[in-house]
């Protein structure tokens, strides 16, 4: 956890105008892959981003700086950064508009798929949005392409997992208030192919928070406490290590009150936490 926090604030300082909500994902993500930021490297990207792309564009955004962050941790960021841009266009050709989800959402085909299976990928991608677009019309946004294309990157069958979605959506959508993050949360439990009982566990892991007065059940939250309920791990585990890491991460500087949000705080943690246990499986 401290390691995070280190990043956050040398991060911080060598991208100073830069938005800090992105900054802070930046540094979770070289957290999470266990590597020392490489602003320089960064840097390098950024750059080399600004010269392939007009003044105008959506990489030149907030999420652009993240964007050049991933493909810093790429082995060739050129080659998967010419790749993002002709998937981008593909992605722009198929109706999607341009954002900073859909840079994220190209960056996520070019660095996960093969050159020839672009096609088959982006069209995946727009059968699991349009599906989603037709049931939830006010609900589904821009805010929806990474996880349709997270969907579209698989094998699981768009009729099939769509109407999973639906039905996962149908039960959750009465125990929580925000309806778009109810769909997230439905898509996120289907990406992890959960059965009827992981979508049960979600309803016990909100009351088991609940009861400690950690609301993972709000807008921004609700993804992660999906993702809570695909693991192999039991609340009386989890409770106290987010609740651990939020103190944590609370009484770090740059991670106060006035600067960081109390969802965004808990994402953070509940994220750490996630990893943590990840990477605890694939040691056994």
């Amino acid at each position: 956890m401290s390691t995070i926090c280190r990043k956050c604030t040398s991060y911080q300082k060598k991208f100073v105008f830069q938005n800090a909500l992105t900054k802070r994902l930046v540094a979770l993500t070289y957290a999470q892959e266990g590597k020392q930021i490489d602003c320089d490297a960064i840097k390098v990207c950024q750059d080399m981003m600004k010269q392939n792309t007009g003044i105008f564009s959506t990489f030149r955004g907030d999420m652009g700086l993240y964007i050049a962050t991933l493909l810093s941790l790429t082995e060739d960021p050129q080659a998967v950064f010419r790749e993002t841009l002709i998937v981008y266009d593909f992605l722009k050709a198929e109706r999607f508009r341009a954002s900073d989800f859909l840079i994220v959402a190209a960056f996520q085909v070019a660095s996960q798929s093969q050159k020839s299976d672009y096609a088959r990928v982006i069209q995946r991608t727009r059968a699991f949005y349009d599906d989603m677009k037709a049931k939830h019309f006010f609900y589904t946004g821009a805010d929806d392409y990474i996880f349709a294309t997270m969907l579209g990157l698989g094998n699981l069958d768009v009729t099939a997992s769509t109407a999973r979605i639906e039905k996962i959506y149908d039960f959750l959508k009465n125990e929580f208030w925000t309806k778009n993050s109810v769909q997230t949360l439905a898509q996120v439990l289907v990406l992890g192919e959960s059965d009827d009982a992981g979508v049960d566990r979600v309803l016990v892991l909100r009351d088991a928070f609940r009861s400690e007065k950690i609301k993972l059940d709000k807008a921004y939250t609700l993804p992660i406490l999906g993702i809570l309920a695909l693991l192999p791990v039991d609340s009386n585990s989890l409770i106290p290590e987010i609740d651990r890491a939020q103190a944590f991460l609370r009484n770090q500087k740059d991670f106060g009150s006035f600067s960081v949000s109390q969802q965004e705080l808990l994402m953070l943690a509940a994220s750490m936490v996630v990893n943590d246990f990840a990477d605890k499986f694939k040691d056994e």
